[in-house]
């Protein structure tokens, strides 16, 4: 059996346009996704090392439930499950502005913010302790001291356990085809399907997320080498 490989499939007719908008669509949900993870992963990952217990236990709780719940089923959560209980304005809104994508967008942060959330106690756990007395000593509230001292130093130490969530989440993005996001998969999936040219389709996409994932990979490197701090290293990469 020959296989005859036409790769002008990807750039005749509409294939082009659908893998710029499929890229497109891809990069907004994982930039949008990724702030609300870095949010709620720098806010619960703090919190798990406070001394409050309500605080820690909560946080806590976020961390496991999400860690343990697979990402495909949270998505199918919040597209089927969460949007039918919503007001009935809030519905509207939605599904004129494309629930699928918001529901993906919050699915996959919320799911991210957990894993990040290890990621900064991790950074967090690398500062020395004599760090934060001096913080206290010096009059700060521990408000103070996380947001001005201590945070400020983790998240230069987890830059490499940053990116490496980062670029997870960028890849599971991909489950967002699932509720119908026409994302980079799911329009790789379509060009398959009016085309008959799997592997042309499918060798495209994986092609672009490499490009992508490097790409990230290369910034944040540099941006390591940047920030670096001597002597403090983050002792481990993240759950």
């Amino acid at each position: 059996m020959h296989y005859t490989f036409d790769w002008s499939v990807l750039w005749t007719g509409q294939s082009g346009r659908w893998l710029l908008q499929g890229l497109l669509t891809t990069l907004q949900l994982s930039a949008l996704a990724w702030v609300l993870a870095v949010a709620l992963g720098v806010l619960a990952g703090a919190l798990r090392t406070l001394p409050v217990r309500p605080l820690r236990w909560g946080a806590t709780f976020y961390v496991e439930f999400f860690r343990n719940v697979p990402l495909l089923v949270w998505m199918f959560f919040w597209y089927f499950g969460m949007l039918p209980v919503l007001p009935r304005g809030a519905q509207d809104w939605l599904y004129d502005h494309g629930a699928e994508f918001w529901a993906g967008t919050v699915a996959l942060g919320v799911y991210h913010g957990a894993r990040m959330s290890e990621v900064i106690r991790s950074g967090i756990g690398a500062i020395p302790r004599t760090q934060f007395e001096a913080s206290l000593a010096m009059g700060l509230t521990t408000f103070q001291a996380y947001r001005l001292v201590i945070l400020p130093v983790a998240l230069r130490l987890i830059v490499p356990p940053g990116t490496n969530e980062s670029l997870n989440l960028l890849k599971n993005s991909s489950v967002a085809l699932t509720i119908s996001v026409a994302e980079l998969t799911f329009q790789t999936r379509q060009i398959e399907t009016y085309t008959a040219r799997a592997i042309e389709a499918l060798t495209a996409g994986t092609l672009i997320y490499l490009a992508l994932c490097l790409s990230i990979a290369t910034i944040m490197a540099r941006v390591e080498r940047r920030y670096a701090i001597p002597g403090l290293i983050s002792r481990t990469t993240g759950g």
